[in-house]
């Protein structure tokens, strides 16, 4: 039986296009959400209100496990802003990159390249594992006018109050790589495990809503390639945080963070938006590290006025 999205009404006015493009000798599949590049109806409207705001294209990391439907929560409550959503390579409908090993400085070149190819100059934002990905690519010379972070790994995944867990999370897919591919890959499809994680980051306590989180991790959060690409992306996403590449993001970051997120804790959290030269951190109360399905009006509207602050002279 269908399980009731909450955002299905609004994500049904905002036109959604499927698109491919080669990057990296690979096909990158993304969706356009929103204008069209060729529509220019709502941005004059807010050009005449304020002619210093940028052009509201945005491109939108998801994080790992996840595909580009995660974010969409977050999309339905930004109507007017066109939002290129890609599939990482090794997930959804993107295959992955051919000859190459899918770690952190693949995945930021990549997201530099992809940008190139089909919104130079947009704003990028990245929730999660995308975070860590959209920031190392900023610091090593992707141009944005600015970055937007939700829920930002701003601390070692193996640090926070969760610790145990990820360390076990280390150990199963160290397990998934090892075992024989079917046994291994069933293993990391495992069912049981995705609805063990998924109760484990859920804070809410509205059935409906938690049982569309539910149904959205079972749907998407195996849909990777293979397990290579998968421990690939793993080890990626533990071995790295957002903390190392702060101090080189000079464009002004919005930090969206959430006050009960066990993989980054809000001390964390506030201590990263020290780190940059011009950032601004939000704080969601009563929400984990699922801002993008549980809070995202909320996070929308950090959003859409963090695009309507002018950027300061000589950025």
């Amino acid at each position: 039986m269908p399980v009731f999205s909450p955002y299905a009404d609004r994500l049904s006015r905002i036109p959604i296009e499927r698109h491919e493009v080669e990057v990296r000798g690979g096909t990158t599949a993304y969706w356009v959400y929103g204008p069209s590049a060729d529509s220019d109806t709502d941005q004059s409207a807010q050009d005449a209100a304020d002619p210093k705001t940028e052009p509201l294209t945005v491109i939108a990391v998801h994080g790992f496990r996840g595909e580009h439907h995660g974010l969409e929560p977050v999309l339905a409550y930004l109507p007017d802003v066109r939002v290129i959503a890609p599939d990482l390579p090794g997930f959804g409908e993107t295959p992955p990159l051919p000859g190459r090993t899918h770690d952190l400085d693949e995945y930021a070149g990549w997201l530099q390249d992809f940008t190139a190819a089909v919104a130079p100059g947009a704003v990028i934002l990245g929730h999660s594992f995308g975070s860590i990905v959209s920031s190392a690519a900023v610091a090593t010379g992707l141009q944005t006018p600015r970055l937007i972070l939700i829920n930002p790994i701003g601390a070692p995944a193996l640090e926070g109050p969760k610790g145990l867990m990820t360390r076990l999370a280390v150990l199963y897919y160290e397990l998934g790589a090892k075992l024989p591919a079917k046994l291994g890959t069933a293993l990391l499809r495992s069912r049981l495990i995705v609805r063990v994680a998924s109760i484990t980051m859920a804070k809410t306590k509205d059935p409906v809503l938690r049982r569309f989180i539910h149904d959205q991790h079972d749907t998407y959060f195996s849909d990777f390639a293979d397990r290579d690409v998968l421990r690939d992306a793993f080890v990626a996403s533990v071995s790295h945080d957002v903390r190392a590449f702060a101090p080189r993001i000079a464009v002004p970051t919005l930090l969206v963070a959430a006050q009960q997120d066990d993989i980054t804790p809000i001390e964390a959290e506030r201590h990263l938006a020290t780190l940059f030269p011009s950032a601004e951190l939000v704080e969601i109360a009563d929400v984990g590290h699922l801002i993008h399905y549980e809070t995202p009006a909320e996070a929308a509207g950090h959003i859409r006025r963090f695009l309507r602050v002018p950027v300061a002279q000589g950025r």
